[in-house]
C-alpha cells in the first residue's frame, strides 16, 4: 500500500476513532448497577449486531468481526496482522499438544483461527505435518511435542513454546519496515519477559530456568533480569525500579491485577503516538490494537459485574483507553 492509500486509510480511521470508548466511558460502565446495564450502555454506543441480542459473548464477537472487517475493507495485507497474532497462534500450539498428550482441553482452550484453529492444529500434530505450520513455528512444535510425550511436563512444554513465540516476535521487531509493528512487538516481548520473571520469582525458579524462558530484547539485559528474578520478588522489584520500569514495580506491590493492568497499559502507551502519524500504516494498526484493548476491557467489566465484583476491584483491573 503506497503513501496515498495510507492517507485514505488513515482518513477513514480518524473517523472511526471518534467511536472508540474513552476512559470516561469505562468509568461510567464501572459505575453501572449490573451486567445488563453495561450491555444496554454498549448497545446505545452501537455495539453488537442484529443477531447478538443481549448475549455478551455474541456482542463482543460482533465487535471483533467489525474490527477485522474494517481492515479487510481498507485493503490492509493480512501479513501485517499475522505477526500480531503470534501469541494466539502459539497458544493454539500449546493447547493442541496438551489435548493430544493428556486428553484434556477441548474447543474452549483454543483461539479461533481460520487457518490454525483446533481441528487443523490437532491434525498437524497427530500427523507430525510440521511443514504445514509457519516456518518460525516448526522447530518449536517438534521440540515441545517431544517434551510433552517424553516427560508429560506441561510447564517445560510451555517454556519451549513461549520462548519460540517471543523469539519470533523479537525477530519481527528487528526486521519489519513498519515502525508500529517494530515498537509493538518490542514492547510486547519486554512486557512478556517481565511477566515470566514475575512468575518465576514467585515460584522460586532457578536462574538457569529463567534464562531459558526469557527472550532477548532491547529494553534490558535478560541475563540480569533472570538473576534478579532468581533472587525473589523483592530483588526483582528493585531491578525493575532501577531499569526504567518503576511503574511495574509499584503495580506489583499493589496487587497481581494491578500488574496485569500495567502490562496492557504499557502496550497502549507504545502505540498512542501513532495518532499523529498520517502517512504510514501506524494509525491503522494502532486503531486495530486499540479495538482489541477496549474489547478486552469490556469483557473484564462484564465478567466482573456478572460475578458481583466491587467498583474498586473492577477499576483496578480495567485498562487505559487509546483515546
Amino acid at each position: 500500500m503506497g503513501d496515498l492509500n495510507y492517507v485514505y486509510a488513515v482518513g477513514r480511521i480518524r473517523v472511526k476513532e471518534k467511536s472508540l470508548l474513552s476512559d470516561s466511558d469505562i468509568g461510567q460502565m464501572i459505575g453501572l448497577k449490573d451486567e445488563a446495564a453495561v450491555i444496554s450502555y454498549l448497545q446505545d454506543k452501537g455495539w453488537g449486531s442484529q443477531d447478538s441480542g443481549k448475549d455478551p459473548d455474541r456482542i463482543l464477537s460482533a465487535e471483533e468481526a467489525k474490527a477485522w472487517g474494517l481492515m479487510v475493507e481498507l485493503g490492509i495485507a493480512p501479513s501485517v496482522f499475522e505477526v500480531l497474532s503470534y501469541p494466539h497462534l502459539y497458544h493454539n500450539l500449546k493447547a493442541g499438544i496438551k489435548e493430544i498428550c493428556t486428553g484434556g482441553g477441548g474447543s474452549r482452550a483454543f483461539y479461533k483461527d481460520e487457518k490454525y484453529g483446533r481441528d487443523e492444529m490437532l491434525r498437524i500434530l497427530k500427523e507430525k505435518d510440521y511443514d504445514a505450520l509457519p516456518e518460525h513455528m516448526r522447530a518449536a512444535a517438534k521440540k515441545a511435542y517431544g517434551i510433552m510425550l517424553e516427560t508429560k511436563d506441561g510447564q517445560l512444554c510451555d517454556v519451549a513454546v513461549d520462548r519460540a513465540c517471543l523469539d519470533a516476535m523479537e525477530h519481527v521487531s528487528r526486521t519489519t519496515k513498519h515502525e508500529i509493528i517494530r515498537d509493538y512487538e518490542e514492547s510486547t516481548v519486554a512486557v512478556t519477559d517481565i511477566k515470566i520473571a514475575v512468575r518465576g520469582a514467585a515460584t522460586g525458579k532457578s536462574q538457569n530456568f529463567l534464562k531459558e524462558a526469557l527472550a532477548p530484547c532491547r529494553s534490558f539485559d535478560v541475563g540480569a533480569l533472570a538473576l534478579s528474578a532468581a533472587g525473589g520478588p523483592e530483588v526483582l522489584r528493585d531491578f525493575l525500579s532501577t531499569h526504567e520500569f518503576p511503574e511495574a514495580a509499584e503495580a506489583l506491590r499493589t496487587s497481581p491485577s494491578a500488574f496485569e493492568r500495567w502490562c496492557d497499559n504499557r502496550v497502549i502507551e507504545t502505540i498512542r503516538p501513532q495518532k499523529t502519524n498520517p502517512f504510514s500504516l501506524g494509525p491503522v494498526v494502532a486503531y486495530y490494537l486499540a479495538r482489541e484493548n477496549e474489547i478486552k476491557t469490556v469483557r473484564i467489566i462484564l465478567t466482573a459485574k456478572a460475578n458481583g465484583f466491587t467498583e474498586e476491584a473492577i477499576r483496578e483491573r480495567t485498562r487505559e483507553m487509546y483515546v
